[in-house]
């Protein structure tokens, strides 16, 4: 309510309580207009009250929620199920127009609104997990992979004659799907093994770019975050390759802003070299449901070319989810998040290492990689490759999620290029492995649950192998 709403509710109940509720009201309204004049994330996060009444303040102010409103046109906010005008908690009209997603809807000035603070809040928290010098990001209601395609399709404006894109191999299949929507002819380069680690082949993407010649090429892609063997991409060195070719560079960081490390590449990068865009997922970063990324960029003429890229409005949902969880948190409350991930990892590798260890494995020494490890399963692969797999079933059954088991030489065809040892980032990676991530949201619990799960499965695995095994004559 407005000031002239409370003075004359105080002819009904006492003037000193509605004085009182005024002032609390107040709080709330404080918070809101800091929030709009900063747009910055808070330092402390929100109660729901508070987040529940800026988002009614928002919706009113779309026209499909103005009181008498005639709608007359096609697109109207109309929702036929009232359940579904609360889960969004009616803002209907979604985010952008026709030609931009980042345009003001006349219709929606609510949602306009959500939209605009979103990307000013994500922005901050960018700089907040270590790229400093970012320009401008916006959220795009889509996954990582198709993000990436966007970002190919408006490099395809700057560089009509170009046909492949340079990418370090990571075995996940959207990133290479996104290349291959977009048009363009992936160049695999393969990874080089060193100690346990598979890392980026410099002097071939190099080789590579003057085999092709710089013209033909429309970037480099590479990565940050990733399953361990592999880890990150050495961005500063690609940076610096990108810049000397004048050759764009995007980067997937699908889930590097939860790791200080990957986010210190990206920034190092743009600092000694090019990058032009880099893409990350708001569901692995910022624990909401799957659909939506973040595009970010050093150049914001370039940022504001991709968000024009995008065709048609888009929803809102995304951007939505990921106001609401910021507001929650709060900056103090995501720094914690981030915190309490680091040592969480920490905790996950003692773990697995002594785990491996009891079982007459090891853990791979994977330094560079902050967020994934892996443990050997050389004496599962002894017994023969279905005993590997055996392995991840058994904990999927178990409620183990997010573990992955990696055998040897599995073949897998993607857009028409086959892939031997699918899943490993090498044709012929040692030996078999086990994947474990400690991603933010983890817990402790979470971590000894795993453990004790995994060492129940090897411990099983292990036993019917020796009853198979024919018995050892005596000496």
């Amino acid at each position: 309510m407005n000031g002239d709403n409370y003075a004359v509710s105080e002819r009904l109940v006492s003037a000193s309580y509605v004085r009182q509720a005024s002032q609390a009201r107040r709080g709330h309204e404080q918070l809101i207009r800091l929030l709009l004049e900063q747009g910055k994330c808070p330092e402390e996060g929100w109660s729901e009250s508070t987040i529940e009444l800026f988002l009614n303040e928002l919706a009113v102010m779309d026209s499909n929620n103005f009181l008498g409103n005639c709608g007359v046109g096609e697109r109207e906010g109309r929702v036929a199920s009232s359940l579904v005008a609360r889960r969004h908690y009616r803002l209907i009209h979604g985010i952008g127009r026709s030609g931009d997603i980042a345009a003001i809807q006349p219709k929606a000035a609510g949602s306009s609104l959500l939209n605009k603070l979103t990307n000013s809040l994500v922005l901050d928290i960018l700089k907040l997990s270590g790229v400093r010098s970012v320009a401008s990001c916006f959220v795009v209601p889509m996954a990582t992979g198709m993000s990436l395609t966007l970002c190919f399709l408006t490099l395809r404006q700057r560089r009509p004659n170009a046909r492949y894109i340079i990418w370090p191999r990571i075995d996940q299949k959207s990133c290479f799907k996104a290349m291959i929507t977009a048009g363009f002819e992936p160049v695999i380069i393969e990874n080089v093994l060193v100690g346990d680690e598979l890392r980026t082949d410099l002097e071939a993407v190099e080789c590579k770019i003057e085999e092709l010649g710089a013209d033909s090429i429309l970037c480099v892609h590479s990565t940050t975050s990733c399953f361990a063997p592999r880890v990150p991409d050495r961005l500063e060195e690609l940076a610096t390759i990108c810049a000397k070719y004048n050759i764009p560079h995007i980067v997937n960081n699908a889930y590097g802003v939860q790791s200080s490390k990957c986010m210190h590449l990206i920034q190092q990068g743009a600092r000694v070299g090019r990058i032009d865009a880099f893409v990350q997922s708001l569901d692995k970063n910022f624990m909401v449901p799957v659909g939506g990324a973040i595009i970010a960029g050093f150049d914001d003429s370039f940022v504001q070319e991709i968000s024009k890229t995008y065709p048609g409005r888009a929803s809102a949902s995304p951007s939505l989810d990921l106001l609401i969880t910021l507001l929650t948190l709060g900056a103090s409350g995501y720094k914690k998040l981030l915190s309490d991930r680091k040592e969480t990892y920490k905790l996950l590798a003692e773990e697995l290492k002594t785990l491996a260890s009891a079982h007459g494995e090891r853990l791979l020494d994977t330094p560079h990689n902050p967020i994934s490890l892996a443990m050997s399963l050389n004496g599962l692969q002894a017994s023969g490759e279905q005993t590997v797999t055996q392995l991840g079933s058994m904990l999927f059954t178990r409620q183990v999620s997010g573990a992955r088991v990696v055998t040897l030489g599995k073949e897998q065809t993607i857009g028409g290029h086959t892939f031997c040892g699918f899943m490993s980032h090498s044709d012929a990676y040692p030996c078999p492995y086990l994947n474990a991530a400690a991603a933010v949201g983890i817990t402790h619990e979470d971590v000894a649950m795993c453990i004790k799960r995994l060492d129940k499965c090897l411990r099983t695995l292990q036993k019917e192998a020796q009853s198979r095994s024919p018995l050892t004559p005596p000496s």
